[in-house]
């Protein structure tokens, strides 16, 4: 059983159940905007989850109608208005980039994050929540889900992971027209693209699909999982053969694990094997 910090998240619920941790977008905004405590306690949130080897998959989920409106431009003014107006001098653009950096930072972590992390949205996933579900590995949806990397709009750049992870998922020319346009997508457009790699009918179907689905994902032997998504991040940006040599690295060690051992004894036996489900804290 995980053990969190006893302190209550304004923006996140935690729950977890048998290594799948659910957790879950509050807002404290109308439709799960992200404010000023989200933006706080993402990365804490992140810190504090990689930190425990009995969580083994990770579902984010909105509560209420939406995954997300993203930014809440209205809590977040006077954060940003105050470096933003007039003529910005050095040190104040030195203050608005570590600002965005700290912003930056909680999809970050979601991305690297030993764990695996599968989003499931319904309704509204808008700007901060696009860019958000973007760090996941996995991504689900309902039928009434729709997306928008609305930023242009607001006359801002996506800056906070989506045209950096996007493209590896939806492709550049995607990626291109939901930047340059702002305009909304549906979950016909998100299944069709690759953004997600399923649809259901209802928000129920979604969120009991995503708990299966995690609870497969927990159920396997943590290294082997844990090692598919390191080597997988590893290759985003390297060559073919610099992706084999990794791993050919990586699984001359997981050859010689007591998880393989147990597993080839299991098949020989005929039995369903007994792994080591705790996830490594080294990544």
């Amino acid at each position: 059983m995980a053990h969190f910090e006893t302190q209550t998240y304004q923006s996140l619920n935690l729950t977890e159940t048998d290594g799948v941790l659910t957790v879950t977008l509050l807002g404290p905004g109308k439709g799960n905007a992200m404010g000023p405590e989200f933006w706080d306690e993402l990365p804490r949130v992140m810190d504090d989850i990689n930190r425990q080897p009995d969580v083994r998959c990770i579902v984010f989920r909105g509560s209420g109608d939406h995954f997300s409106y993203g930014l809440n431009v209205a809590q977040m003014m006077p954060h940003l208005g105050k470096m933003t107006t007039g003529t910005v001098v050095a040190d104040q653009r030195a203050e608005l980039m570590d600002m965005i950096r700290q912003m930056q930072s909680g999809f970050q972590k979601m991305h690297e994050s030993p764990k695996s992390v599968i989003a499931a949205v319904h309704g509204w996933c808008i700007g901060g929540g696009l860019n958000m579900i973007a760090a996941a590995d996995i991504r689900l949806c309902s039928r009434d889900a729709k997306f928008s990397l609305r930023e242009a709009k607001l006359a801002i750049t996506p800056d906070i992971g989506g045209l950096q992870f996007l493209p590896h998922i939806i492709g550049q020319g995607l990626t291109r027209e939901m930047a340059f346009t702002g305009n909304d997508y549906d979950a016909q457009f998100a299944e069709r693209t690759g953004l997600v790699n399923h649809v259901y009918d209802t928000p129920d179907a979604l969120f009991d699909a995503a708990n299966a689905l995690a609870r497969q994902i927990a159920d396997n032997p943590a290294s082997a999982v844990q090692g598919a998504k390191r080597v997988l991040n590893y290759s985003l940006n390297k060559s073919i053969e610099d992706g084999l040599q990794y791993v050919a690295v990586w699984n001359s060690s997981q050859l010689q694990s007591d998880d393989f051992s147990e597993a080839m004894q299991a098949t020989a036996e005929r039995r369903k094997a007994n792994f080591n489900r705790k996830i490594s804290r080294g990544f």
